[in-house]
C-alpha cells in the first residue's frame, strides 16, 4: 500500500509559477498510473493531469493543458506538477493520487483512484 504526500503549495501572483510534488512511500511507484486532482471551496474535486506508469503517457484536462506540465521520477519515488501562468482559477487544494495499473497508460476517472494523498493548498491572487 502507497502513501502519498503532497508538497510545494503556496500563495503566488497572476502569472507566477508553482512546482507541487507527491512524494510517496511504503511502495515503489513503478506499477501506479499517477494523477492531479484540484477541488475549490464549494466545488466537486477536479482532473487536472494524469501520467501513465513509465511516464511516457501523459493527459491533461482542458483548463490546464498548455501552462501544466506532469511528470515523475520513478527513482525517486516522486511526480510532479509545474505550473506556469497561474490564473485565480487555479485557487485549489491539490491532491495527488495512485492506482494499480497493468498496463502503460494514464487514468482519468476521480473514482478509479485507490490511493489519494492529504492535499496541499495553492492560492493565486490577482
Amino acid at each position: 500500500q502507497v502513501q502519498l504526500v503532497e508538497s510545494g503549495g503556496g500563495l503566488v501572483q497572476a502569472g507566477g509559477s508553482l512546482i507541487l510534488s507527491c512524494a510517496a512511500s511504503g511502495s515503489t511507484i513503478t506499477s501506479y498510473a499517477m494523477g492531479w486532482f484540484r477541488q475549490a471551496p464549494g466545488k466537486e474535486r477536479e482532473f487536472v493531469a494524469t501520467i501513465s506508469k513509465s511516464g511516457y503517457n501523459t493527459y491533461y484536462g482542458d483548463s490546464v493543458k498548455g501552462r501544466f506540465t506532469i511528470a515523475r521520477d520513478n527513482a525517486k519515488n516522486t511526480m510532479y506538477l509545474q505550473m506556469n501562468s497561474l490564473k485565480p482559477e487555479d485557487t485549489a487544494v491539490y491532491y495527488c493520487a495512485a492506482k494499480v495499473v497493468l498496463i502503460d497508460y494514464f487514468v482519468i476517472g476521480r473514482n478509479e483512484y485507490n490511493y489519494w494523498g492529504q492535499g496541499t493548498q495553492v492560492t493565486v491572487s490577482s
